[in-house]
C-alpha cells in the first residue's frame, strides 16, 4: 500500500490482539513477543527501585525490559502481558485487570505507587506493547489504527478507548464496533459475496454483544444490539473460583477459607482461567487448592461449569432475545447464521443453548482473533478510501465536498488500480472495500432533559436501534415569562432501557441560549433539531424566536478533552516500558 498502513486492534478485557492485511491481501494477527496471538491486558507496575533492581536481574517478559524515567529517576516501569499476570499472584496490589470493565468511568483509578491512573492510562500501555511487538515483528512503524470497542460501549468509554490510543502515541483513525468488525471479516472471507442475516454472538472476557447484521454484497447494515459490559468470561471464572474454594472448605474445614487470602485467591484465580479452557474439549479436569498449609485436588466436571454458570449463560440469552425480538419489529425475522466470537463462546454450552433456544445455526467464527481481523480490513478499506480520494480530487474527477459514490464508475477504477497492487489486492477489490457501506445504529438513546409539568425529565430525540444518521425535530417551550436563558442538556442513555428520570441518564454536552431580550411571554416555542451523523458525531441546534443567534452543540462520539490528555499523558510518558 502506497499510504501509510491502518492496523487493526481488539482491546479486550482479558486478551488483545493486532492485526494488519499482509502483502498478499489477507488479514494476519501478528503475534506477540512471545509468538503468541494475543497478549494479556494485564499491566504490572513497577516503582523506580524496582525497575532498577528488574535490570540488575535481566528480567525478560512479554513487554520486558527496564528504563529510568524521562527525568533520569524517580519514575517506575510497567510489563504488560503474561509476565504481568503471572506477577498478579504474588503482586496483586501492583497488578491492573480487567480494566476495559472501567473505561469512560470518572471516579476509577488504580493507584500504583502512590500514582493515580484512568482506566484509559492503563489501556494505553496495552496499546504501547501490542504496537511495540508488531513493529518489532513486521519492521513496520505502527502509528494509524482503528481500535474496536464493544457495541453497547457509549460516549464515555469511546472517548476513553480513544484517548487510550492517543496517549499510547497513536492516531485513531477510527472506533469500530467489534460485532460490526466480526461482520467484516466474516464477509471478507466470504470474498464479498455473502448474502445473509446474522447474529453475531460476542462473549469475550469481560464484555458481552449480540447483534443481528445483514449482509448484502457491499452493504453491511446492523439492524439491532445490545449487551452488557459487565458480563463475561471473568465471571465464570469468579464462580469457579467460588466453587472451588467451597470445596476445598467442605474437605479441610480447619483451614480456613482460601478466599480470605488474596495470594491464594490469585492463584485460584489462575487455575480457574486454566480449567474453564480445558473444559471446552473434555468432560472434567482437576484443579489443586492450597491453603493454610494443606491441599486439595477438587474435580471440576464440565456439567458442574455448565451449572454454576447457569444464571451468567441465561443474561446471554435474555440479551439476545431482545435483540432479536428488535430485529423482528424492524421486519427481520429470519437468521441465516450465528457467528459465535469471542473467547468464551467457544463452551459447548454456548452453541447448544442457542440453538435449543432460538433454532440457531451457529458457528465458531475465528472466536479469539475474528475482531482484530476486521478491524483490520476495516482499517485498510479507511486506508483505501484515502488515496483513492486524494488520487479523484487531484486528477479533477471529484471535488473535495463530494462522497466516493459520486465519482464516475471509470474514473474510481482508475484511481483504484493506482492503489490495487502495492496493497496485494485487485483492482475490483479494491472498488468493492472502497464501496462497502457500514451502516450502524446507536446503542444508546439520546435526547435533552426538559421541563414537564414543573419536573425535570428526560426527553428522548434517538432511541437506541435507532439506524444512523438520524434528523429530528422537536419544539419545546420556555417555563417563565421575560426568560432570559434557556439551558439545554443533552444527555445519552444510562440503563439498559429508556427511562425519564434524570438520574438514569448522562449529560455528555451543555450550552444555553442566552442574551434574551425580555417581552417574551412563558411558552415561547424553543425549535430544537438533533442530528446523529454515520460517525456518531452529534449536533444539537437550539433556537429562541427572540436570539439573534441560534445556540449549536457538538460532541464527537470518542473525543475527549485536552485537559485530560494532557494530564493522562503526563503520568503515563513518566514509566518506561520494560523489554
Amino acid at each position: 500500500m502506497a499510504g501509510t498502513k491502518v492496523f487493526g486492534i481488539d482491546l479486550g478485557t482479558t486478551y488483545s490482539c493486532i492485526a494488519q492485511v499482509d502483502e498478499y491481501g489477507r488479514p494476519d494477527v501478528i503475534r506477540n513477543i512471545e509468538s503468541q496471538p494475543t497478549t494479556p491486558s494485564v499491566v504490572l507496575f513497577d516503582s523506580a527501585s524496582e525497575s532498577a533492581a528488574a535490570a540488575s536481574a535481566g528480567e525478560a517478559g512479554a513487554g520486558g525490559g527496564s528504563a529510568a524515567g524521562a527525568d533520569g529517576g524517580g519514575s517506575g516501569s510497567f510489563v504488560v502481558g503474561t509476565q504481568a499476570k503471572r506477577q498478579a499472584r504474588i503482586r496483586p496490589d501492583d497488578v491492573a485487570r480487567l480494566v476495559k470493565r472501567h473505561m469512560g468511568a470518572s471516579d476509577w483509578r488504580f493507584v500504583a505507587h502512590d500514582v493515580e491512573y484512568s482506566a484509559a492510562s492503563v489501556s494505553s500501555l496495552v496499546l504501547k506493547a501490542l504496537a511495540a511487538d508488531a513493529q518489532r515483528a513486521t519492521g513496520t512503524p505502527v502509528t494509524d489504527v482503528v481500535i474496536t470497542v464493544p457495541a453497547y460501549f457509549g460516549d464515555e468509554e469511546r472517548k476513553a478507548t480513544k484517548l487510550a490510543g492517543e496517549l499510547a502515541g497513536l492516531n485513531v483513525v477510527d472506533i469500530i464496533n467489534e460485532p460490526t468488525a466480526a461482520a467484516f471479516a466474516y464477509g471478507f472471507a466470504q470474498d464479498g459475496q455473502s448474502t445473509a442475516t446474522v447474529l453475531v454472538y460476542d462473549l469475550g472476557g469481560g464484555t458481552f454483544d449480540t447483534t443481528v447484521i445483514r449482509l448484502d454484497g457491499n452493504d453491511i447494515t446492523v439492524v439491532a444490539t445490545d449487551g452488557d459490559h459487565e458480563l463475561g468470561g471473568a465471571d465464570w471464572d469468579n464462580e469457579i473460583v467460588r466453587y472451588l474454594a467451597q470445596k476445598f472448605v467442605q474437605e479441610q474445614p480447619d483451614a480456613g477459607d482460601p478466599l480470605d487470602d488474596v495470594y491464594d485467591e490469585q492463584e485460584l484465580l489462575t487455575g480457574a482461567e486454566d480449567a474453564k479452557l480445558a473444559l471446552s474439549g473434555r468432560e472434567s479436569v482437576d484443579v489443586l487448592v492450597v491453603h493454610g498449609g494443606k491441599r486439595c485436588s477438587v474435580t471440576l466436571t464440565r456439567a458442574t461449569l455448565e451449572e454454576i454458570t447457569a444464571p451468567l449463560l441465561q443474561r446471554t440469552v435474555d440479551l439476545t432475545a431482545s435483540v432479536l425480538q428488535r430485529a423482528k419489529e424492524k421486519g427481520v425475522d429470519t437468521i441465516d447464521l450465528c457467528l459465535l466470537v469471542g473467547g468464551m463462546s467457544k463452551l459447548p454450552a454456548v452453541a447448544r443453548r442457542l440453538g435449543e433456544t432460538f433454532g440457531l445455526n451457529c458457528r465458531l467464527a475465528d472466536p479469539d482473533l475474528a475482531v482484530a481481523k476486521g478491524a483490520a480490513v476495516y482499517g485498510q478499506k479507511k486506508a483505501l478510501e484515502r488515496e483513492v480520494r486524494a488520487e479523484l480530487v487531484s486528477s479533477g474527477r471529484l471535488r473535495p465536498d463530494q462522497p466516493l459514490d459520486a465519482a464516475a464508475a471509470g474514473d474510481l477504477e482508475a484511481a483504484a488500480a493506482a492503489s490495487a497492487s502495492a496493497a496485494g489486492l485487485t483492482t475490483s477489490s479494491v472498488v468493492d472495500l472502497v464501496r462497502t457501506r457500514v451502516t450502524d445504529v446507536t446503542s444508546r438513546g439520546f435526547g435533552i432533559f426538559a421541563e414537564d409539568r414543573g419536573s425535570a425529565v428526560a426527553a428522548f430525540l434517538a432511541h437506541q436501534n435507532d439506524a444512523l444518521p438520524i434528523q429530528v425535530k422537536r419544539t419545546f417551550y420556555t417555563i417563565s415569562d421575560d426568560q432570559a436563558e434557556v439551558d439545554i442538556r443533552v444527555f445519552e442513555q444510562g440503563t439498559g432501557v429508556e427511562s425519564n428520570r434524570i438520574d438514569d441518564n448522562k449529560v455528555i454536552v451543555a450550552g444555553a441560549i442566552s442574551g434574551i431580550p425580555a417581552g417574551h411571554p412563558r411558552g415561547t416555542p424553543v425549535e430544537v433539531s438533533f442530528e446523529m451523523g454515520r460517525d456518531q458525531t452529534i449536533q444539537v441546534t437550539a433556537t429562541h424566536v427572540g436570539a439573534s443567534e441560534p445556540l449549536v452543540l457538538r460532541v464527537k462520539a470518542g473525543v475527549g478533552s485536552e485537559s485530560m490528555k494532557t494530564e493522562e499523558s503526563a503520568k503515563v510518558n513518566l514509566l518506561k516500558q520494560r523489554d
